[in-house]
C-alpha cells in the first residue's frame, strides 16, 4: 500500500503560492514586455514586494527565465501527451495528427510562450539542463509514434543514408535505443522541423496573402501539410 505524501507545511505552501504569483507576473511581462525585457524588479513592484524579497524565491532573471521556460515545455507537453495518449495505438495517423493540432492549439492559445520556448533565443541567455527533458516531450511521442510504427512490422520508406550524417543523428536516436533505422528517423526529424515550421509560419504572419486568413481554411491548411508529412513517413501504411 502506497504511503500518501505528508501534507505540506504552511511555510511551504506559502512559498508554492508566491512562486505561482512571480511565474504570473513574469508571463504578463513577458506578453507586455518580451523576454528580453523581464525584471525581477518590475515583477516585485507587480506583488508589492522589494526586491531582496523576490531574490529569496527566483535568485536572478535567468532563473525566473529558465522557470518560465520549463513551465511553457510542460504545458505543451501534457496537453499533447493527454490528446495523444486518447487515440487508439495502432491508429498512427490519429495519433500523429493529435500530436500536431494539439501543439498547433497550444501555439495559438499561448502564442508568448510559444515565441519564449521556439522562437529568437532571449539575448544572454543560455539554457541550462533542466530544460532538456521537459523540451523533449513532444519530440520523444513523435518519435514513439513512429518507433511503434516500425515496431508492428509494417512497411516504411527506407533508404541509404552517409555515416556523417548517420552519426550526427547519435543523440535523438538514444530517445528510441537506436530502434529506428536512421532514415526513417530522418523523415521524423524532419516531420519535427516541419511541424513546428507550420505553426511558426502561422504564428508570425507568414501565411499573409498565402492562405485565406481564416479560422477554418488556416485549420483545414494545416491538417492537410500534416497529413501529407504523415504520408510521407509512411504512417497510413497499415
Amino acid at each position: 500500500m502506497a504511503i500518501p505524501d505528508a501534507p505540506r507545511t504552511a511555510r511551504e505552501r506559502a512559498r508554492a503560492e508566491i512562486t505561482t504569483e512571480i511565474l504570473d507576473s513574469a508571463r504578463a511581462h513577458l506578453v507586455a514586455d518580451g523576454a528580453a525585457a523581464l525584471s525581477l524588479r518590475a515583477v516585485a513592484r507587480d506583488l508589492g514586494m522589494v526586491s531582496s524579497a523576490v531574490y529569496r524565491y527566483v535568485p536572478n532573471r535567468d532563473a525566473l527565465l529558465t522557470m518560465l521556460i520549463v513551465d511553457a515545455y510542460d504545458s505543451l507537453g501534457t496537453a499533447v501527451e493527454k490528446a495523444e495518449a486518447s487515440i487508439a495505438r495502432d491508429d498512427y495517423v490519429g495519433r500523429f495528427l493529435a500530436t500536431c493540432h494539439t501543439v498547433r492549439t497550444w501555439a495559438l492559445a499561448h502564442p508568448h510562450e510559444y515565441a519564449l520556448i521556439y522562437g529568437s533565443p532571449v539575448p544572454g541567455y543560455a539554457a541550462p539542463q533542466d530544460t532538456i527533458a521537459p523540451a523533449s516531450r513532444v519530440p520523444v511521442i513523435l518519435t514513439t509514434i513512429i518507433a511503434d510504427l516500425y515496431a508492428s512490422g509494417a512497411p516504411v520508406p527506407a533508404a541509404d543514408v552517409p555515416p556523417t550524417v548517420a552519426a550526427s543523428i547519435a543523440p535523438i536516436q538514444s530517445f528510441v535505443d537506436g530502434r529506428l533505422p536512421d532514415d526513417l528517423m530522418l523523415r521524423g526529424m524532419a516531420a519535427w522541423s516541419g511541424l513546428f515550421g507550420a505553426i511558426s509560419f502561422e504564428l508570425y504572419g507568414h501565411l499573409h496573402n498565402v492562405v485565406t486568413d481564416s479560422v477554418r481554411s488556416r485549420k483545414a491548411y494545416f491538417d492537410h501539410q500534416m497529413r501529407q508529412v504523415a504520408s510521407g513517413l509512411g504512417l497510413a501504411a497499415r
